[in-house]
């Protein structure tokens, strides 16, 4: 499997959710860095699952143990490793799922890949667990980040119907960004949480699941870096977002939008402002060419439903190659997208270490 990630800094995702543990190991950091721990904590306890209804109702700390290159508060320049061990797992409610692959799942896809030799309990390497080490990892990258004045952070633009609104393209306040990164159900505007609970509660009950999208914002990249054509600022943050499960779109800007305006509509004006180019608007999202314009980095991605549901389903049996029925059993969370949102500000931190000096 190509669980790696990067070229200067390099992350290499490891474990299964049903293993002995899930960890990542991260080389390239530079020497002598301080990594405040507690910094780290708090995002890994954003994703952690089991504090919400939202979310499955499996608990785990996700208190990562540093293996090397550490010593007290600061990086040695060896490769990273950190390990979170998995303690509240009940693999027996997977056990049908080895011959009858859930639909919306990969279970199919990797069996044939992998000759069924894939792990299928929890959804093994191909489990929303595995996002824990990509948060550890963009944790560190982000107070690396932040020590050039580059801020990160996303929120919950929608649950099904219910939306928040939108990042204001041009001009992000520093405070939005830092009480966003620190918040456990991101929200520009807090009086749509209910509204979006709501949502989740419905589906829940109906045993069901239900999606969304979550906005994500940069700022303070300067303008001129990326590396068109194919390592363009997009295509590093894309394919660092596309390696979280359930993600099935990202646009950047205007996005899909864009393709129904004309070109004096999409087009962002230049002027000098405090003596730099800025743009009155952002449809591009902060790139142009593939290089950052120094203007936000706005971006969108399209969480999908969670595949495993309570509902009866449609499905083969791979043994007796007939069709049949599944009924999923197990904690599965109605929606992703309230714990997806540390995840997408840490791939961020990690497509950006790789290209920023």
């Amino acid at each position: 499997m190509a669980s790696v990630f990067g070229e200067k800094i390099k992350i290499s995702v490891f474990g299964e959710s049903h293993g002995e543990g899930i960890g990542v190991v991260i080389d390239g950091l530079p020497a002598g860095k301080a990594v405040d721990t507690e910094k780290v904590y708090a995002q890994m306890a954003r994703r952690a699952p089991g504090k919400d209804k939202t979310a499955t109702a499996r608990r785990e700390s996700d208190l990562p143990r540093v293996l090397s290159g550490m010593l007290g508060d600061r990086l040695t320049g060896a490769p990273l490793c950190a390990v979170i061990e998995n303690t509240n797992t009940r693999s027996s409610d997977y056990g049908n799922l080895l011959s009858t692959p859930r639909p919306g799942h990969s279970d199919y896809a990797a069996f044939v890949k992998y000759k069924g030799g894939n792990d299928i309990r929890g959804g093994g390497h191909f489990s929303g667990r595995i996002t824990a080490p990509i948060v550890f990892a963009g944790a560190v990258c982000r107070q690396i980040l932040e020590e050039k004045g580059i801020k990160i952070a996303a929120h919950i633009q929608s649950i099904g119907s219910v939306q928040d609104e939108k990042f204001n393209p041009v001009n992000i306040e520093p405070e939005l960004m830092d009480r966003l990164s620190a918040s456990s159900f991101s929200l520009i505007n807090p009086d749509v949480e209910q509204a979006m609970r709501d949502e989740v509660e419905q589906a829940r009950l109906a045993l069901d699941s239900v999606g969304g999208i979550i906005e994500c914002a940069v700022t303070g990249v300067p303008a001129g870096y990326g590396e068109p054509m194919f390592d363009g600022v997009e295509g590093a943050i894309a394919k660092a977002v596309f390696g979280i499960p359930a993600v099935k779109g990202v646009e950047f800007g205007a996005g899909f939008e864009s393709a129904a305006l004309r070109g004096s509509q999409n087009n962002d004006p230049f002027r000098f402002s405090g003596g730099r180019v800025v743009t009155e608007t952002n449809n591009c999202g902060g790139i142009l060419g593939g290089i950052t314009d120094g203007m936000p980095i706005i971006f969108r991605a399209a969480v999908k439903p969670t595949p495993s549901i309570g509902q009866k389903q449609k499905t083969v049996n791979l043994q007796t190659e007939q069709n049949a029925e599944l009924e999923i059993k197990g904690r599965h969370d109605p929606c992703i997208v309230p714990r997806a949102v540390p995840v997408i500000e840490a791939a961020a931190a990690i497509a950006l270490i790789n290209i920023l000096d």
